[in-house]
């Protein structure tokens, strides 16, 4: 059983910082790829960042700059450091990993974290 389990969300003031840690466990041989997504009430769910092994990471143009996507293979977790936070960051982030899990003969699934509530406000 794999799941991804989200921490890190939380009120900030604007320009204030939150790093989020998404939590990879169960029979895991490796993971693809990192993704952040988020989604705004109202909102369609909107790609934040994405690293994939072997590649660089890539941010969507309104938070290029400001967030960071990284990674720690050793602890199975993908984190997102959010900086110079905005407003319009408000949202339910939410973390997905591409994980070949033990077992599968190297094919990848992709796996969904519950989401976790970043607030923004004065």
């Amino acid at each position: 059983q794999l799941q991804l389990v989200e921490s890190g969300g939380g009120l900030v003031q604007p320009g204030g910082s939150l790093r989020l840690s998404c939590v990879a466990s169960g029979n895991i041989r490796a993971i693809n790829t990192w993704t952040w997504y988020r989604q705004a009430p109202g909102k369609q769910r909107e790609l934040v960042a994405t690293i994939t092994s072997g590649a660089s990471p890539d941010y969507a143009a309104s938070v290029r700059g400001r967030f960071t996507i990284s990674r720690d293979n050793l602890k199975n977790t993908g984190y997102l450091q959010m900086n110079s936070l905005k407003p319009e960051d408000t949202a339910v982030y939410f973390c997905s990993a591409n994980v070949v899990v033990l077992g599968s003969t190297w094919s990848s699934r992709d796996y969904w974290g519950a989401g976790t509530q970043v607030t923004v406000s004065p």
